[in-house]
């Protein structure tokens, strides 16, 4: 009996450090990536793919400042759902093509997928989260003045407008998500962690920008939809304690206890594997199985062959 499983794929499944933005370039790496999850479905598994979409928003917004003259310019939360269609069409796509190479004529779906957050959420009070191109500090001031953006400097780089990174509190339409998954279809859901929205009093949901952490919203859809293995495919084939250091030491079965110790020890960076950590963390305490994993070792990671496994809570005996 195949598993459910929810991939979240890194950036790097779509876009690699140095490579030039082109449809082109960006349609080759999600073949590729979509080769690998293809051989996984291909095992009677079905898998709910979920995807980063920093660079794509990145060029968006760039794009709507360079043509604001000619074309009006569209809020970041619009931005974040263009993204999520070209991405999800170009993951579609791929996967169907590749099923079909295999003789697999499994159904394939894009969901386009709003992601509940929380108005009181405490980043929306100090917004640390860099989008966008860069500024000089004048232009970036003028900005923060006529379009009320929070801008902030970013490492000696230049200035650069900053948004809330909320928690996600729930994935709108998960109910649906699992029911397609549960008939056998493959879902691209909740790409980039999903449009931000919050709920109003009255019940109806409106759109607010902010950027919710890819990793973190991917752990909620595996929950929410009753997943049996979180796998958050990256760029390196396992998590490290004191990476880069002369005692680094990789790390392949990671019980909870072990886990939790490492990153309160800080063995993580917030902007790298510290979300991927803490993701599969929770998921691993709801009783199931995360891996971390490099993108094109993901089938051999699912024999156990390669990979970072967090091992579950062990349940007591009776």
């Amino acid at each position: 009996m195949g598993e459910r499983i929810v991939i979240a794929l890194g950036g790097n499944a779509i876009l690699q450090p140095g490579q030039e933005a082109t449809f082109e370039t960006q349609f080759e790496n999600v073949r590729k990536s979509a080769e690998v999850i293809a051989r996984i479905i291909n095992k009677g598994h079905t898998v709910v793919v979920t995807h980063g979409n920093g660079p794509q928003v990145g060029n968006i917004l760039r794009q709507n400042e360079e043509a604001k003259h000619v074309v009006p310019s569209m809020p970041l939360v619009i931005c974040s759902a263009e993204s999520q269609g070209f991405i999800g069409y170009m993951l579609e796509q791929a996967l169907r093509n590749e099923l079909l190479k295999l003789n697999n004529e499994t159904p394939v779906t894009v969901m386009l997928t709003q992601t509940e957050v929380s108005i009181d959420d405490p980043d929306f009070d100090d917004p640390s989260k860099p989008i966008g191109v860069f500024y000089s500090e004048e232009k970036a001031k003028q900005l923060s003045a006529d379009k009320g953006w929070t801008v902030k400097e970013d490492a000696g780089r230049g200035w650069r407008r900053v948004v809330a990174s909320p928690e996600p509190k729930s994935i709108i339409g998960s109910n649906t998500i699992q029911q397609l998954s549960e008939m056998g279809t493959i879902v691209v859901a909740s790409g980039g962690g999903g449009v931000p929205v919050v709920k109003k009093d009255d019940g109806t949901y409106e759109g607010i920008d902010a950027v919710i952490d890819k990793d973190r919203s991917a752990f909620k859809l595996a929950e929410e939809i009753n997943a049996d293995l979180f796998m958050i495919l990256t760029d390196v084939e396992n998590v490290y304690i004191n990476y880069g250091k002369p005692n680094q030491e990789i790390l392949t079965e990671v019980t909870l206890e072990e886990a939790n110790k490492y990153v309160s020890e800080g063995h993580f960076s917030a902007g790298s594997m510290g979300p991927k950590m803490e993701a599969a963390i929770k998921f691993a305490q709801t009783g199931k199985r995360a891996i971390i994993c490099s993108l094109d070792q993901a089938d051999q990671a699912m024999q156990g062959k390669i990979g970072t496994h967090i091992k579950p809570k062990a349940q007591a005996c009776v």
